[in-house]
């Protein structure tokens, strides 16, 4: 199944789709899943506060939500990534990185989401960092080939 690209309220244009697409079917095959329908909604950080309080209750400012849809019996990841591009660009500066990198590594934090990973405890952000950095090597190794 494709993955579709969408923006919400902000003018993002995303470039790339083809790459960042197999890159995520790749993450998900190695992680033992295949891809059912999953959007990546890129959207102002407004309209991302209005999502989070309407459909979670909570009252911040985020730069991913990840709506899961997938049926983990089949194996198979679906859902929305809802991604606050003004919080991406002020996550960039303050870690100072470049801002392709910090939005590539919330997509794929949002994928491993939908893989079942978590991020809550200290143990779990331990293991989501990691896989984020393994994920991030394995997208710069096929965008160099």
């Amino acid at each position: 199944m494709p993955v579709r690209y969408y923006t919400q309220d902000c003018a993002f244009v995303f470039k790339g789709k083809g790459r960042t697409s197999a890159w995520i079917g790749e993450t998900a095959r190695q992680e033992g899943r295949t891809t059912g329908e999953i959007s990546v909604v890129f959207c102002s950080d407004a309209y991302l506060l209005e999502v989070n309080r309407r459909y979670l209750q909570h009252d911040y400012y985020t730069d991913i939500i990840t709506f899961d849809y997938g049926d983990p019996e089949k194996g198979r990841i679906a859902g929305d990534l809802m991604i606050g591009i003004d919080t991406v660009e002020e996550n960039a500066r303050k870690y100072g990185v470049s801002f392709e990198n910090e939005l590539h590594r919330v997509i794929i934090h949002g994928i491993l989401h939908l893989c079942g990973y978590g991020d809550k405890s200290p143990e779990e952000e331990k293991k989501m960092r990691a896989l984020e950095n393994r994920y991030l090597e394995l997208r710069e190794q096929t965008m160099n080939r």
